[in-house]
């Protein structure tokens, strides 16, 4: 895992979300918080998810982040526009840390786990874990979308790539 590969994932999950989120705005209401056969039961609830996994994960790799996440499944916006706009924030909040100095990515990282757990991992690769949950839930939505009038968009990386050389 390199520096370099961090911070274009950081500026990737940006350009994913930005996408996602332009398909989800074009939803009615019902379409995007309506109950679906998914883990987190809805658009709405599994993009909130996203959002409070990738809070938790920048709280655990710098101080200066303070989330306040009480449950992996908690609501914080439960309307498009206010999720949309933390969503664009946390992106630039993320891309600005992996702007910056990581530290050693070969060492260890100690954290805490939601359910108050010690866990170490290797930094670099745990940073990387943070980029693959969002994608994963991504998918999940992603999924979701192709249940409703809207098209899903293309999320792959490699059209990120093209785009972003």
């Amino acid at each position: 895992m390199t520096p370099a590969t961090l911070r274009r994932l950081s500026r990737y999950n940006a350009w994913a979300n930005q996408r996602l989120y332009a398909a989800c705005g074009a939803l009615d209401p019902a379409e995007f918080a309506g109950p679906r056969p998914s883990f987190f039961g809805s658009i709405m609830a599994t993009l909130n998810h996203a959002l409070v996994a990738d809070m938790i994960w920048l709280g655990r790799f710098t101080d200066r982040y303070d989330h306040g996440i009480t449950a992996l499944d908690q609501i914080l916006h439960d309307a498009f526009d206010p999720l949309a706009r933390a969503r664009a924030e946390l992106d630039g909040v993320i891309i600005a840390h992996f702007d910056g100095p990581m530290g050693d990515l070969e060492a260890p990282f100690s954290y805490r786990t939601m359910a108050g757990g010690a866990a170490v991992t290797p930094l670099g690769l745990t940073m990387l874990h943070m980029f693959t949950h969002t994608t994963h839930h991504r998918g999940q939505v992603h999924d979701m979308l192709s249940a409703t009038p809207t098209a899903p968009p293309v999320l792959d990386f490699v059209y990120y790539l093209r785009e972003n050389p």
